[in-house]
Parts: C-alpha cells; structure tokens; sequence
C-alpha cells in the first residue's frame, strides 16, 4: 500500500481570512516572531497496491476536478513510501 498527499493552500494573491485570525491569536497567546499565517487542506490518500504512474495521475485528476478549486487555490501532490 502507498500513500499518496494532496496539500492544497488558497493562491498567495486570495485572502485567508482563517488564517488571519489564527494569525491574530498567536499574539494575544503571547507567540511572538510569527510574520503570517495561511491556512489549507491535507488529503492523505491510501492506495491499495504500489503508487503506479497511472494510479498517480488519477489522484492528479481528482486534485484537478475534485479536491482543489483551481480559481482560488493551488496544490502540490507527493507520494509517500509503501505502508
């Protein structure tokens, strides 16, 4: 079995207003030296067998159509070791 991580973020130029506030709180806890916060997602995905080039490009595609809205956001997809 593999695993293969889709991580998706808004795009830098779209507002994190999530992120802004955790942002916001990390002061008020006493946190200092944090310059921003951006907040996203993290699809961890379990395949059955080995991430084969063609079971990789149909977790591109459901990133592409599914997981990530590619007007506002952004992601990066990796496979890791087998489990």
């Amino acid at each position: 079995m593999a695993r293969v991580v889709v991580d998706v973020m808004l795009k830098p130029e779209i507002l994190d207003p999530q992120g802004k506030a955790v942002h916001g709180a990390f002061g008020r806890l006493g946190f200092d030296g944090v310059a921003d916060v951006r907040q996203g997602k993290r699809f961890e995905i379990t395949l059955d067998g080995e991430a084969t080039e063609e079971k990789v490009a149909e977790i591109r595609k459901a990133a592409d159509t599914l997981l990530a809205n590619p007007v506002i956001e952004d992601y990066t997809l990796h496979v890791e070791g087998d489990q």
